[in-house]
């Protein structure tokens, strides 16, 4: 990652099958990028924090690495904002 101004930081709302939340998370914890994944209570399943060093990058690594998750049912990804 370059220097921390550049880094974008997002959040992933996870919805898993039935039984799957635990596992969903403990696999995405793996993931380059991913900086915690925790399986919650609520409308969500998981949540993750991840962080790319651009919005094209942290698309790619929702896309391509943590929708592949076997047991995702639908992500909704949240990038952070400084107002």
């Amino acid at each position: 990652m370059k220097g921390n101004s550049a880094v974008v930081h997002a959040y992933i709302l996870i919805q898993t099958e039935v039984g799957k939340a635990a596992a969903v998370a403990a696999e995405i914890a793996g993931i380059p990028g991913v900086t915690t994944s925790e399986d919650v209570t609520g409308p969500y399943d998981v949540i993750v924090r991840a962080q790319a060093d651009n919005v094209d990058e942290l698309g790619q690594l929702v896309v391509a690495r943590v929708q592949n998750v076997e047991g995702i049912t639908r992500t909704l990804t949240c990038p952070v904002v400084h107002l």
